[in-house]
């Protein structure tokens, strides 16, 4: 299957799954998915994932999610800079997300980083997604 927008299916994935209450859910493997993935497991927003390789197929990512008293702790996962219209923002520019409860995910020319590393870092980028 062809997918135009890998973050955005990456995204929509994680939030259909957490919405239906399941612990797991696979997604093709890419190094920018990686990269989200990353950002959202040192963050606590998942439990984990790995890389699964089947012969014949291409590999994918098992993602786990996480938990908290049956409730999924990503309450809301939004693309933000989309295909069609890319949002780029100066580190002064970025705004903290529901009063710093929240993380925004920057790619930025040191890396894929939550909000919080950019600042420490200095350097802003395109805002790739906002969770809380």
């Amino acid at each position: 299957m062809m997918v135009n927008d890998p973050i955005g299916d990456l995204i929509a994935r994680i939030k259909n799954a957490a919405q239906r209450g399941r612990s797991k859910l696979t997604t093709p493997a890419s190094k920018m998915r990686a990269r989200v993935l990353d950002v959202l497991l040192e963050e606590g927003y998942i439990r984990g994932y790995h890389l699964v390789e089947k012969p014949g197929a291409f590999p994918e990512f098992e993602i786990e999610l996480k938990y908290f008293d049956g409730q999924s702790v990503i309450a809301e996962i939004s693309r933000v800079s989309k295909p069609g219209r890319r949002v780029y923002s100066s580190i002064k520019d970025l705004k903290p997300v529901k009063n710093g409860l929240g993380i925004s995910i920057l790619s930025t020319p040191k890396g894929v980083m939550s909000d919080t590393a950019a600042r420490e870092a200095n350097v802003g980028g395109e805002v790739i997604a906002r969770v809380y």
